[in-house]
């Protein structure tokens, strides 16, 4: 089987002398989160991922194939919610709030992204936040000193709770 050679990040890549890449393949968040996974692009393409370690890959990433050629990475489009806030100082302390319950949050400049979630919507309108339905990509910042992803409590359970555990985590920083 063909094998993923190099990853290479969004707009640093084309596929051929047209730019078209030989197979695109469309992954959710968890998706692209992978160190080892047997893959087929939407033309039938298969190849392997086979990272040392687990990777993220990003909308735009080429994986560049044994043989030259590459497969484009798109993000699935997911149900998200985009929030806006009255000004920067306003957006932190809701971004502090998203944080804290360890949720995955994309940082888009002037607004966040979340994942719907109708106990985190409420939380964000009772701060103040104005939300907007959206389907889009999702691309959240990474995990605690930029590697990794985050992983969110779940709230669908549907009622509100206070979290009875330290968030403080003992960790080496050499």
């Amino acid at each position: 089987m063909i094998r993923v050679q190099k990853i290479h990040p969004a707009g640093s890549w084309s596929g051929n002398a047209r730019g078209e890449p030989a197979d695109r393949i469309t992954l959710d968040r968890e998706d692209r989160y992978r160190r080892r996974a047997v893959m087929t692009g939407a033309g039938g393409l298969t190849f392997l991922l086979d990272e040392p370690s687990a990777v993220h890959l990003r909308h735009g990433d080429g994986l560049e194939l044994e043989d030259g050629r590459f497969v484009e990475v798109l993000a699935e489009p997911e149900d998200l919610v985009e929030i806006e806030a009255d000004d920067a100082g306003h957006l932190v302390r809701i971004a502090w709030h998203l944080g804290n319950r360890h949720l995955p949050t994309q940082l888009m400049g002037a607004t966040l992204r979340i994942r719907r979630d109708h106990v985190i919507e409420d939380m964000v309108a009772r701060l103040g936040g104005r939300l907007t339905p959206v389907s889009a990509p999702f691309d959240p910042e990474g995990g605690a000193y930029g590697h990794g992803q985050t992983h969110g409590h779940d709230h669908a359970h549907g009622h509100h709770h206070e979290h009875g555990h330290s968030h403080s985590h003992g960790h080496s920083h050499d």
